[in-house]
């Protein structure tokens, strides 16, 4: 597969996990706001403190009114991350790979970006009753994987779409785990103390968690909640669990045996998923979940990095006539 055509498969995946746990974040926000103060707008500023964007918020848009943030979040064209401009971007390389995916795949994109464009347009009616707009967003990103997984080989393509997506989905439910704690428990020695059931129900709700939570736990807890979107191996949403499809993704690609390595994106895959698979919850909320949280968005990045370097990244390859001659190709 041309590293072209595989960065814009894994992009087109990123971008539509990213659109969905955009609307999951926003999502979870209005659910705490039902147990706290009329009128408040407490509950935005966090939310974009754990978008890591709230320079570029604060110097667009000033106070981080509900309004403001909903605008910025979901239908700012100029702010990268917003839910238009990744719907965009996924159509984007959709387009320039039209004949890798399935006419299906392209055709509810198309639908997906198109619907949001429209609603742009009339921005201030979705703002007056948003969570319907934004549970559509969530059913639209599954049917357009669900799709996916219905039409598309499982070739180098498909373990690339399913590598970006679990990625993004690491990396966003960890983000959603660290806007419960930014507001409700601000200070590290903080973290870990009682909190009330109604809103640790809406973090759950947030990853469509809740009842198979309820399986697998009798009550529910702060630390409950923690170990089960951290490190349960079963749940879809849960980090652990997206971590070891990612590695098992890139393997696939690779053709290397699990639990070897030959590149810097098994490496450090296999590495966080060892880490995970050892992991004391307690000890994690008792260090600091913001900072462990930090920490895990940080080597994310950085398999980022390694999977462009490994399979994307154009390098110069030598062959011995060419070494003869004093000659070089690039290939991807």
């Amino acid at each position: 597969m041309l590293s072209r055509v595989a960065d814009s498969i894994y992009w087109m995946s990123r971008y539509i996990e990213r659109a969905e746990n955009l609307a999951r974040f926003i999502d979870v926000t209005f659910n705490l706001m039902l147990d706290m103060p009329a009128n408040s707008n407490e509950p935005w500023q966090p939310l974009i403190q754990a978008s890591g964007d709230h320079e570029r918020f604060a110097e667009e848009y000033g106070r981080a009114t509900q309004e403001n943030v909903l605008k910025f979040l979901t239908f700012d064209e100029s702010y990268p991350n917003s839910i238009l401009r990744c719907l965009y971007s996924a159509r984007e390389n959709a387009r320039s790979i039209r004949e890798v995916i399935s006419s299906e795949m392209w055709e509810q994109l198309n639908l997906f970006y198109h619907n949001v464009r429209n609603a742009a347009q009339a921005k201030d009616q979705i703002l007056d009753s948003p969570i319907e707009f934004f549970q559509e967003i969530k059913l639209a990103s599954h049917l357009f994987k669900g799709i996916t997984d219905s039409t598309m080989s499982r070739g180098e393509g498909w373990n690339f779409s399913r590598l970006g997506r679990l990625l993004e989905r690491a990396d966003k439910t960890s983000r959603i785990l660290d806007v419960k704690y930014y507001i409700l428990l601000p200070n590290v020695s903080d973290v870990g103390t009682p909190t009330d059931d109604l809103q640790w129900q809406a973090v759950l709700r947030s990853v469509s968690g809740i009842e198979m939570f309820r399986q697998k736990y009798h009550g529910i807890t702060p630390q409950r909640v923690v170990q089960f979107l951290l490190t349960d191996r079963q749940f879809p949403r849960a980090i652990h669990y997206a971590i070891v499809q990612a590695e098992r993704a890139v393997h696939n690609i690779a053709g290397t045996p699990l639990d070897t390595y030959r590149s810097s994106a098994e490496r450090r895959l296999g590495m966080l998923r060892s880490e995970f698979s050892f992991a004391e919850v307690q000890q994690i909320i008792n260090n600091g979940l913001h900072e462990f949280i930090d920490e895990l968005q940080q080597k994310l990045n950085d398999i980022d990095d390694a999977i462009h370097e490994t399979f994307i990244e154009m390098r110069p390859v030598t062959t011995t006539e060419e070494v003869a001659a004093g000659q070089t190709q690039s290939q991807g």
